[in-house]
């Protein structure tokens, strides 16, 4: 056991008598100079107490370009007053990033969750500064990186500066993410709660989506899916499923029943059978008990992870991933609305092209058939501004509350009538006049 006292600049005793010297937030953020390139560790290990002090040092800086992927928590350094102080960039706009990047406060750069890494590795961003949220040291002065590895490996490698903010609150993780203390440039001590989330409570059409993608899950299938109430409602779905694996970029509290319930297992996982593996977790307290120390969970660079050879070595994988439009040949948007961004490419094409090509495996495309205004989310043509980040020669499966579209090998005429067929009721007659008036097709 590790006990901790927290009181500013001080010396922290670890049970096994070892001393650390820990630094205040603002003195170790002290290397931060104009024209730095930061890193700041995805999700819930964003270290909120380096973040804030980082946004004060910079006040009497300029041109700090900030770099993360999805982060919890506040984001001052992204405010108007901060502009021309810090530079941001996300690889992936979380909801506290979309109103800056909208505004053109921050920037987004689109990029598949496999390749952030070797962003920094080839020197393509150059990293001066890293901010880490790291477990305690352990008696042989080893942290763990908790609650997120993904991109944070690559940027401590190259990072001239590597600051990190310990908590015991974080989940010793085991896996890709130990560092030694020595590796530390400054340690800043801290006793915060993690940041939680939830998927919320589901709705009839969730369930109702969550009926169909959960009967295209077979025994024995590798899984990856997100947070969010119709992963959530899948997973509470498959108690009776056999030897299910997991790899996937993230994971969240749902995974927790079907393992008790014996459900998964890993059992015929060809790569790292009997673990489960991801790049980051994200949810409530009772998965960061659930993880911590658990050798059951290893968690790794997103680079191994999402790499779609190492995905599709695993049998049956089973991808299910989330869109906020599909046009009738069958192109996903799942990043903006129109040209209004929201999200980013993340890891979805890395895992709808890792299932593809696994024995057996099943990449899905999971939504509501219309938004909650009654807007059809399967259109003639995406929305002008709308990215495309599943083409339509790399869709297998789309699914709504109304069925499964197969369109793996089918033709555009095939295709629209399909997902026509699970639009959403109120909507299929205008999908059938355009279809025509488009591409002369006639349902």
């Amino acid at each position: 056991m590790i006990c901790i006292m927290f009181i500013g600049t001080c010396n922290i005793e670890i049970c096994d008598m070892k001393t650390y010297q820990y630094k205040t937030a603002g003195e170790a953020l002290s290397v931060l100079k104009s024209g730095h390139n930061v890193f700041i560790q995805t999700a819930a290990a964003a270290p909120q107490q380096l973040v804030n002090a980082m946004t004060e040092t910079g006040r009497s800086l300029n041109n700090v370009s900030v770099y993360h992927l999805h982060t919890e928590g506040k984001v001052p350094y992204a405010s108007e007053e901060m502009k021309g102080h810090f530079n941001v960039h996300c690889f992936f706009i979380a909801a506290n990033m979309r109103e800056s990047v909208n505004k053109g406060i921050a920037d987004y750069i689109p990029i598949f969750m496999s390749e952030v890494p070797s962003l920094f590795r080839r020197g393509i961003i150059k990293i001066d500064v890293a901010l880490l949220h790291v477990s305690p040291p352990d008696e042989h002065g080893f942290c763990s990186l908790g609650v997120s590895v993904d991109a944070a490996i690559a940027a401590i490698e190259s990072a001239k500066y590597i600051i990190a903010q310990v908590n015991p609150n974080m989940p010793r993780t085991l896996g890709g993410g130990i560092i030694h203390s020595s590796k530390f440039t400054s340690m800043v001590a801290v006793n915060d709660p993690i940041p939680e989330a939830g998927g919320g409570a589901p709705d009839a059409t969730d369930m109702k989506i969550a009926d169909n993608v959960a009967c295209l899950i077979e025994d024995g299938a590798t899984l990856q899916l997100g947070i969010g109430k119709i992963p959530d409602e899948v997973l509470g779905r498959l108690k009776s499923r056999k030897d299910l694996g997991i790899h996937t970029e993230m994971f969240s509290d749902g995974i927790i029943d079907l393992i008790e319930s014996g459900a998964i297992t890993g059992k015929y996982k060809k790569k790292h059978p009997g673990k489960i593996i991801s790049a980051f977790a994200l949810g409530t307290r009772k998965l960061y008990d659930y993880i911590d120390n658990n050798p059951m969970f290893e968690l790794h660079d997103s680079a191994y992870v999402n790499n779609t050879h190492i995905i599709s070595l695993n049998p049956k994988v089973t991808a299910i991933n989330s869109a906020i439009e599909v046009d009738i040949t069958g192109q996903v948007c799942a990043d903006s609305i129109g040209s209004h961004l929201y999200s980013g490419v993340g890891g979805q094409m890395d895992f709808i092209r890792g299932a593809s090509l696994s024995e057996g495996g099943k990449p899905i495309i999971a939504m509501a058939s219309a938004t909650k205004k009654g807007e059809s989310k399967i259109v003639a043509q995406l929305k002008p501004g709308s990215g495309v980040d599943t083409t339509r020669a790399h869709v297998h499966y789309i699914v709504t509350e109304y069925g499964i579209a197969d369109l793996y090998g089918k033709s555009i005429k095939q295709r629209v009538k399909e997902l026509i067929q699970i639009a959403h009721p109120d909507n299929r007659e205008t999908l059938a006049k355009q279809a025509f008036d488009l591409l002369k097709i006639l349902i």
